[in-house]
């Protein structure tokens, strides 16, 4: 059975000339994948040069370009206005993140038994950059589960998938590496759940590039302070839509209903 395409894959890129080709080469080999839009974030390297020559030979590549550094953030955002598949994922340009990964992270929202999922870096196999960066996700994704009431384990995963209307509703604002706790704190203020399932992960180090900083992480707290404490009209200019929630549940109910087994038990 051939799988249908049905996910946008978001790509940001800032001076990633040493691993573009190659990771759009890997997206673009997994057949979920339905378009690639790749926003340059101002790169002073050869990047936009490679982007420009991928797009031109595969309809499937959207390029765009900031003339000046803006932030992964920023072009996140801009990746966002202009998805068109059912479920979008951030995708980031160096090889620390594997797309033979989409298919475990789609299945949960092809199911409908999620709106959002995270991939979890560490429990399928991974390397680390350091003791401290660990520590400072591990720090950060405390913070987020204290102030939010949830339980996940990993905040800062770059592997972030939801459906696309919900990366429009979600409006964020963050410009920099702030959009990963802004995208988690807007997505759990809506009454959303955030699924997680492992992932491969293959750390990179400063020296290959690594750009996140102990600074960022002080940011990401901030961020989630900011974000936990604002009312819902200033963040959407809504409430959360408890009908949706209540009725997703409803049709989880009866797309996955609990089968009686021969022992008295039940099994979904």
């Amino acid at each position: 059975m051939k799988t249908a395409a049905n996910l946008s894959v978001m790509m940001p890129i800032f001076n990633e000339e040493r691993t573009l080709e190659a990771i759009l080469r890997h997206v673009l080999e997994q057949p979920e994948v339905g378009e690639v839009i790749a926003v340059d974030d101002g790169s002073t390297d050869r990047s936009w040069e490679i982007l420009s020559r991928v797009a031109l030979s595969e309809p499937r590549v959207r390029a765009f370009r900031h003339e000046i550094n803006q932030g992964k953030g920023a072009a996140l955002r801009r990746a966002i206005a202009e998805v068109r598949m059912p479920f979008a994922i951030v995708q980031d340009a160096d090889l620390e993140y594997d797309p033979r990964d989409y298919p475990v992270l789609l299945q949960p929202l092809i199911e409908g038994r999620a709106d959002v999922v995270y991939g979890v870096r560490g429990f399928a196999g991974q390397t680390a950059f350091s003791f401290w960066f660990v520590v400072g996700n591990q720090a950060v994704t405390l913070a987020t589960n204290v102030l939010f009431d949830c339980y996940i384990s990993d905040m800062e995963s770059g592997f972030k998938v939801l459906r696309s209307e919900l990366w429009k509703r979600l409006n964020l604002q963050g410009d920099r590496f702030d959009i990963e706790p802004d995208i988690t704190a807007r997505a759990l203020r809506l009454g959303y759940r955030i699924h997680e399932v492992p992932i491969r992960y293959y750390a990179r180090s400063r020296a290959d590039g690594k750009k996140l900083t102990w600074q960022d992480g002080v940011r990401a707290f901030g961020t989630l302070l900011r974000l936990r404490l604002v009312p819902d009209s200033s963040l959407f200019g809504a409430a959360p839509d408890w009908t949706y929630h209540r009725e997703r549940q409803g049709e989880l109910a009866r797309r996955h209903p609990l089968v009686s087994r021969p022992d008295g038990q039940t099994k979904i």
